[in-house]
């Protein structure tokens, strides 16, 4: 106890020593530390300086300004424009409407124009193939018709074809006497020839008015209308009709055509059948029809005219949208630096307080150290002295400990041997009584089973003892129903052979009543056939007398007067025979003439729809022709453009290999198009044998590939580098940085090497719990602030 006293108290000034030359050395450390971080912070407050920061952020206000202003007026000039693509689009679909309305109202004159045409080449006889070949021979195919020069005063058309008659299908010719003699050769068929060059004198009598007044020509009617007078109506020709020679005539303006003794005069229900009419309409609709042609292409220059100006106005807009996208990236731009600057200067604010309180708050922890480390110096000379003194004490004390601990060590060793030999008593002490306890277990549980065996038995013999009286009662009482059973079954027997007996006389009777019902039922029928044949004879009978009375011929006269041998078989045929004769001159129909008008009527107008339809039809195919065609023209240059740029971008992105596009069918319109790759090293057959990053290569250069045919205003990437390596990463950024010099890329990455080519870095922080924010890098002005 004494040593160990001792040893506290000698311990307490060493430890003491201790303690204090390690407090000294730390604060020593600490003071050093603290004067290196004052050091530095004054060099970084020397740094600081927000002044030249403010210089740049209002450089940059003075230039959002003008971006702004410039933004305004191109947004003023865009509106503008928008505006008058709005009255373009507006006047061109006007002339559009126009066009169409124009386009649908020609079609439906050439409709009738053709219509008629077909007509007028039937009345003035075209359609016969003889005479057509006859002409075609001595040129004549296309001399026209004397109609087709008349031109008639208003109102006298009738009475000029009433005069004219089969004349109006008279072909011109030049000279007819060339082809008096050829007019043999004609086989089958009529033909009129008139001579244009012939003048001949009009021949006038004692009417004055001659019809051909009414009528204009290119050369002289005189020979037409030689002897044909005009007047208004039958009262004004009645008078003059003495006053005729025997080859003039009269015509009223109705048509009605009177001679010296004779009269002739044609009606017909549809004015527009008149060859004249339809000659002067042809005029009027080719008339019509040209008038319309030079509409149409008035309209379609107006409307190429207006298109091409709403291109000018649409390219000049989205030149005024691209040059305010600039303008507005330009802003963004300026407004991030500005931002970045100010909260630039607010760090830098922010940076020189702490460093001045930080400074402040290190030259009061350096002032404590001091202090500190005086008052542990001062200890450790005090603990030092102290153990001096104690070093004589602490030998005397060992050379004692050192006597009483081989003592010590004695008695414990004789006090372990007791120990080690009064446990193992214990343990086998502890060993016999629990092995008694589990002999006096196991017996009680014997004891237990055999009083509940010896229960169970006394009860299963009481149970069999109780069992027996009960089956000799029911044995007594078996015999007794089986004694009763055997009555029973002999009385159903002798039920049964009585039921049997009386089935076979029911059947033998039923047998007898249904021989019975079937004689008379045969009988019934006999007599229904009778009654049936005296009704018919009774109703022929009454028909006969009633068609007999209305003939109004006597019953006996009839029987009196039929000869002997009359024959009915005969007389019916001879009657059928006169009704199919009366048959096969089928009804008379009435109305056959308006009907056969409508139908005329019906087939013109069908003809005609149906010349429009085949017209749009062929309108549209040749349309559709036309389209298909540019569409494989086009589609085949796009795509051997595509497949040459997938065929360049292929072996740059993988560093190798070779990749093609192909066609799996042979019609450019309905073809599918294949991507071939083979990545270098491998000799794939199918798509599925590339990993994730060869397949995101491909399909990158695909669409790189296309870039290059039709780049857009920018792409987005999401993700794509993400199955790539480090080396491929590399190639897909040197790509990328060579396109962005035409394309603007928007880059979704979380990998270094994609970030590093980036010019501008777009993040998300939550620089508080629940609150996040975007951060904003632009590298080449991060670069210059580290290089700064």
């Amino acid at each position: 106890l004494a040593w160990d006293e001792f040893h506290r108290s000698a311990a307490e000034p060493a430890q003491t020593a201790e303690v204090e030359r390690a407090r000294i050395q730390h604060l020593e450390e600490q003071m050093l530390q603290l004067q290196q971080r004052s050091n530095r912070l004054s060099e970084e407050a020397q740094t600081l300086d927000s002044a030249q920061l403010q210089q740049e952020i209002e450089a940059l206000a003075e230039e959002q300004q003008g971006i702004a202003e410039q933004c305004n007026e191109l947004q003023q000039q865009i509106e503008a424009q928008q505006q008058l693509l709005t009255q373009l689009r507006h006047s061109n679909q006007q002339t559009d409407h126009a066009l169409n309305d124009k386009r649908g109202e020609l079609q439906s004159r050439k409709g009738r124009h053709a219509s008629l045409v077909a007509l007028q080449q039937a009345a003035l006889g075209k359609e016969q193939e003889e005479v057509n070949q006859w002409l075609s021979q001595h040129n004549l195919a296309n001399a026209k018709r004397v109609a087709e020069f008349l031109d008639v005063d208003a109102g006298w058309e009738t009475a000029v074809e009433m005069a004219l008659g089969a004349n109006l299908e008279a072909v011109c010719v030049a000279d007819t006497n060339a082809l008096i003699h050829e007019l043999q050769g004609l086989d089958k068929g009529s033909v009129t020839l008139y001579n244009t060059t012939s003048t001949g004198a009009a021949t006038g009598g004692s009417v004055t008015t001659l019809l051909q007044s009414k009528v204009r020509a290119p050369w002289s009617v005189n020979s037409l209308f030689a002897g044909v007078y005009c007047v208004e109506d039958v009262a004004s020709a009645l008078p003059l009709l003495t006053q005729l020679a025997a080859h003039e005539s009269i015509v009223t303006r109705d048509g009605v055509l009177l001679g010296n003794g004779w009269v002739k005069v044609s009606k017909s229900a549809d004015q527009q059948g008149s060859v004249l009419h339809r000659e002067q309409e042809l005029n009027q609709l080719q008339a019509g029809i040209n008038e319309l042609q030079i509409q149409i292409e008035t309209h379609e220059e107006e409307l190429a005219q207006g298109r091409s100006s709403l291109q000018q106005a649409e390219a000049l807009r989205d030149e005024l949208q691209r040059n305010l996208q600039q303008a507005t990236r330009s802003q963004a731009e300026v407004e991030a630096r500005i931002r970045v600057g100010k909260d630039r200067i607010e760090q830098v604010n922010k940076r020189g307080q702490d460093i001045r309180q930080e400074n402040t708050e290190l030259s009061g922890q350096l002032s404590a150290n001091e202090t500190e480390i005086a008052n542990s110096r001062r200890n450790l000379e005090q603990a030092i002295h102290e153990m001096e003194t104690l070093s004589t004490k602490r030998d005397q004390l060992g050379a004692q400990r050192d006597a009483i601990r081989e003592t010590l060590d004695m008695v414990r060793d004789a006090a372990r041997s007791d120990r080690d030999a009064t446990h193992e008593i214990a343990i086998k002490v502890e060993s016999i009584r629990t092995e008694l306890s589990s002999i006096q277990q196991n017996q009680q549980r014997m004891e237990s089973q055999i009083s509940q065996l010896t229960n169970r038995r006394s009860e299963l013999q009481r149970l069999l003892e109780d069992s027996d009286a009960p089956l000799k009662e029911m044995a007594g009482e078996l015999e007794q129903f089986l004694q009763k059973r055997v009555q029973i079954e002999l009385l159903l027997t002798e039920a049964r052979n009585k039921v049997e007996a009386l089935d076979h006389t029911m059947r033998d009777k039923s047998n007898e009543r249904h021989e019975v019902e079937q004689a008379a039922e045969a009988v019934r029928g006999d007599l229904d056939q009778m009654r049936m044949a005296w009704q018919e004879i009774k109703v022929r009978r009454t028909t006969l007398e009633e068609s007999l009375s209305e003939t109004g011929f006597a019953l006996q006269q009839l029987f009196d007067e039929m000869p002997e041998h009359a024959n009915e078989a005969e007389w019916a045929e001879q009657v059928d025979a006169m009704a199919r004769r009366i048959q096969r001159l089928g009804p008379i129909n009435l109305a056959a003439i308006d009907e056969y008008k409508t139908s005329s009527e019906r087939k013109e107008y069908l003809d005609a729809q149906h010349e429009d339809l085949t017209e749009a039809l062929t309108t549209l195919e040749n349309a559709i022709r036309k389209i298909d065609r540019e569409t494989r023209t086009r589609f085949k240059e796009t795509y051997e453009k595509v497949n040459s740029g997938f065929k360049t971008m292929f072996p740059r992105l993988f560093g190798g290999g070779h990749a093609y596009l192909e066609l799996t069918g042979e019609d450019l319109l309905d073809t599918g198009v294949a991507v071939m790759a083979r990545p270098p090293g491998k000799r794939n057959s199918s798509i599925h044998l590339l990993s994730g990053g060869e397949k995101a290569l491909t399909a990158v250069a695909l669409v790189f590939s296309i870039f290059q045919l039709n780049p857009a205003p920018f792409c987005m990437l999401d993700e794509v580098d993400a199955p790539l390596d480090d080396a491929n990463v590399g190639r897909f950024c040197e790509m990328v940085k060579e396109m962005s010099a035409k394309v603007q890329f928007v880059v979704i990455t979380h990998n270094k090497i994609t970030m590093e080519m980036s010019n501008q870095l777009n993040g998300v922080t939550m620089h508080e719990p629940g609150v996040s924010r975007i951060v904003a890098v632009d590298m080449d002005e991060a670069v210059e602030m580290v290089a700064v």
